[in-house]
């Protein structure tokens, strides 16, 4: 579940994005720095872009590379977005005059139990006040916290920059379009390589209601097998509405390979494919817990595996989404209702699909520190209490690569076995850009 577009907070103390909102005491020999309202250009750029490597959190270590990019200022093909503020625009209904109202002048977001107002002009600084143990090192001596805070403020960071790097941001453009515009690939799921992965129950007999069984032995579906997943989506048109609502159409693949199974030739086992097409709100309101929702959304898919009867198996839903960030927690809560796609020339697959599925799934992405990151996905039916659960672990390796750890539990790791409950453990690598989320 989550590189660029899936930037992570991974600050390993009370701070948020990197922001340490106290006010430290000073020391006897400490003094008191203000931080700077422009960029330090005293240093050289290869200098600033060694100190915005040392931020531990991800999002504030994004701003600032861009911004000693930049020579100090955000990209000028950015264009700035502003969110429904759902809360004004509830209040602008019940009084009888509905209307939509944009987050302008202010956005709340909430920063360790306290609420900073960012203006909408984009020029307010960073104003907390920091002490450094010792004024003649130049902020090396700065504890973490404070000493990103120094880094900082030598680059010029404010606020409002370093919120528009957070996962949920920049997967879905919520603060900012990006600059590679429409109709390019983009991450959407995660993309990963299981060489390994094992299985305590391989389906051995998959059957529904409505298609026969079809038995396998022990060899015909060993215990072994190679996990793929691909999953790419794109911009098809962006700022609609005058909401700054964007447009996408995404694509899933994921395929189960016997590749230990020589016996039989190395199958494919399963593969499933799910096209959809999904609109993105870019919405702000608080939320309990200093928690601060981001983005609503909708969308249609079809999720089916491309095999003859008696191994057929599809359907297709309408799905409804929100997007919700508690510091260095990003939340995408799903519901969705299937969308009856009977003929009188065929029947329905899998008419219990829900049943097993679920109507609904929760994910859920947090950075443990720089290197280290949890994921994880839970769905079900509350009426027939079935359902799954999947957890990840994430190691990044290099920029380039991350160690995947996953492990799944419960009905429906594939669409073939959408009633059969199994338990998977597996072991590969993630792309470092395509952790989805």
């Amino acid at each position: 579940m989550a590189g660029s577009p899936n930037a992570q907070a991974t600050d390993t103390t009370d701070t948020w994005l990197g922001i340490d909102t106290n006010v430290h005491t000073a020391t006897d020999k400490s003094a008191n720095l203000e931080l700077a309202s422009e960029p330090n250009h005293s240093k050289d750029q290869a200098s600033l872009f060694y100190e915005c490597a040392s931020i531990q959190t991800n999002v504030t270590r994004l701003a600032c590379f861009d911004k000693v990019a930049q020579a100090g200022t955000l990209p000028n093909f950015i264009k700035e977005k502003k969110p429904i503020d759902l809360g004004q625009t509830l209040i602008k209904t019940f009084k009888g005059g509905p209307q939509v109202v944009l987050a302008g002048s202010q956005i709340n977001s909430s920063i360790n139990n306290s609420t900073v107002n960012l203006d909408g002009d984009n020029n307010k600084q960073i104003t907390d006040t920091i002490t450094a143990l010792d004024p003649t090192a130049d902020g090396a001596s700065l504890p973490l916290a404070q000493n990103e805070q120094y880094i900082l403020s030598t680059v010029g960071i404010k606020e409002i920059d370093i919120g528009k790097y957070s996962p949920l941001s920049l997967a879905y453009d919520l603060d900012k379009n990006s600059d590679i515009g429409t109709w390019k690939p983009r991450p959407h799921n995660p993309m990963y390589l299981l060489p390994i992965q094992v299985h305590t129950a391989p389906n051995r007999s998959p059957q529904t209601p409505n298609q026969d069984s079809k038995e396998y032995s022990y060899n015909d579906r060993r215990n072994a097998e190679l996990k793929l997943q691909v999953s790419v989506k794109t911009k098809v048109a962006e700022d609609l509405f005058n909401t700054h609502s964007d447009l996408w159409f995404g694509y899933t693949q994921q395929s189960h390979w016997q590749v230990y199974n020589e016996d039989n030739s190395r199958p494919f086992r399963a593969t499933d494919y799910q096209p959809e097409i999904f609109i993105t709100q870019p919405v702000t309101a608080s939320l309990p817990f200093n928690g601060r929702l981001r983005m609503l959304g909708a969308g249609l898919i079809h999720h089916s595996n491309g095999e003859d009867d008696p191994l057929s198996r599809s359907w297709n839903r309408a799905y409804v989404m929100a997007g919700a960030e508690w510091n260095k927690l990003t939340v995408v809560p799903k519901f969705w209702a299937r969308i009856n796609a009977r003929t009188n020339n065929k029947p329905d697959d899998n008419p219990n699909i829900g049943e097993h599925w679920g109507i609904g799934e929760l994910r859920a992405y947090y950075d443990l520190d720089k290197k280290n990151s949890i994921s994880g996905m839970i769905r079900g039916n509350p009426s027939t209490q079935k359902g799954a659960v999947e957890l990840e672990f994430i190691h990044q390796l290099d920029n380039n690569v991350n160690v995947y750890l996953q492990v799944f539990h419960g009905y429906g790791e594939s669409i073939i076995d959408y009633n059969h409950k199994d338990t998977a453990v597996g072991m590969g690598i993630m792309l470092n850009d395509w952790r989805g989320l």
